[in-house]
């Protein structure tokens, strides 16, 4: 299956968030291992995309994280996995799974796409903007989950921070919530479709500009964007990229670590608490590096493809 064959495919063995070290792992073994493999995400979003690694055992010289994601890509690629250059919205179990899968995996196209087991390796969000305001309100107004806190702003005016999907689907969560809602992005980076539902609902977009700084005493009270514009608010939804990894895990039931609920828990074949999602890479917590990224990646890619082996009765 090549790159440009993944979207023309519904149903898949196994489908890997997150393009990173420990999803390319994942996906190299999982593919080796005869499943039929997706890859969703944004490769330019892995933290290793601008960095420079010399600390892997066995490279000779110091490597760019792109050129070594770059030959990631091309060697699961080599063994079968498709690749799709998307975010994953939503995430749902089905009631009854049968044939086709137990998972439903949503994209920004509106798209579903199904599968027998998920393996979730999108990092870990580090939604901070770094702004005056922005700790000092933080659960006074200031929020980096629309799931999870846009109830308590039913009725009010807020606005949401961010240029990917997590940013867009939530505006648009918020329009059935808030009664007003602001989109403050620099560059609107989704698909097509999405871009377009955004551009059509009732969305205050304010294109090319950013925070600079959140005002309040007890609560958040106003915005101020770069231009030196105010926005009146009652909440800011710092939404960074795409969904996060609480966001999505808790969604599906996953259960976080015991030890520190940022993360999600996994055992030593990195399965999660729901029976066919694996988990790999910084979403399990550190260190933050490489090796253990990738070394988690080849367990959950074995351990997935065999969950789906089983799941067929196949031998």
């Amino acid at each position: 299956m090549s790159a440009d064959s993944a979207s023309d495919q519904i149903h898949y063995d196994v489908i890997i968030l997150g393009k990173g070290p420990a999803g390319l792992q994942a996906a190299v073994h999982a593919s080796r291992a005869k499943a039929r493999v997706a890859v969703l995400g944004r490769i330019a979003r892995s933290s290793l995309h601008k960095a420079h690694v010399e600390n892997y055992c066995c490279m000779g010289s110091v490597m760019s994280g792109e050129q070594m994601l770059a030959q990631g890509r091309s060697q699961a690629e080599g063994f079968g996995a498709g690749f799709m250059e998307t975010d994953v919205v939503e995430l749902s179990e089905l009631p009854e799974p049968g044939a086709g899968g137990r998972f439903a995996v949503t994209v920004e196209s509106g798209e579903t796409l199904f599968c027998h087991a998920l393996i979730l390796a999108m990092g870990i969000s580090r939604n901070r903007l770094n702004i005056p305001g922005e700790k000092a309100l933080l659960g006074k107004g200031v929020s980096y989950c629309v799931d999870c806190d846009g109830n308590f702003y039913r009725g009010e005016p807020v606005a949401v921070a961010g240029n990917g999907s997590a940013a867009a689907t939530g505006a648009l969560t918020l329009l059935m919530i808030a009664n007003e809602v602001h989109l403050i992005y620099r560059d609107l980076e989704v698909d097509e479709r999405l871009k377009e539902q955004v551009e059509a609902s009732g969305i205050i977009a304010h294109p090319g500009r950013w925070p600079s700084a959140i005002h309040g005493q007890d609560g958040v009270e106003r915005l101020t964007l770069d231009d030196g514009a105010e926005i009146a608010v009652k909440g800011v939804f710092i939404e960074l990229g795409a969904k996060g990894a609480l966001e999505i895990a808790t969604r599906l039931g996953v259960a976080m670590d015991q030890e520190d609920i940022r993360f999600i828990g996994v055992d030593r074949r990195q399965r999660t608490s729901v029976d066919g999602v694996f988990a790999a890479g910084d979403i399990c917590g550190p260190p933050w590096q490489m090796a253990k990224a990738i070394g988690e990646g080849c367990v959950a890619g074995l351990a997935a493809a065999e969950f789906v082996r089983k799941a067929k009765g196949v031998k």
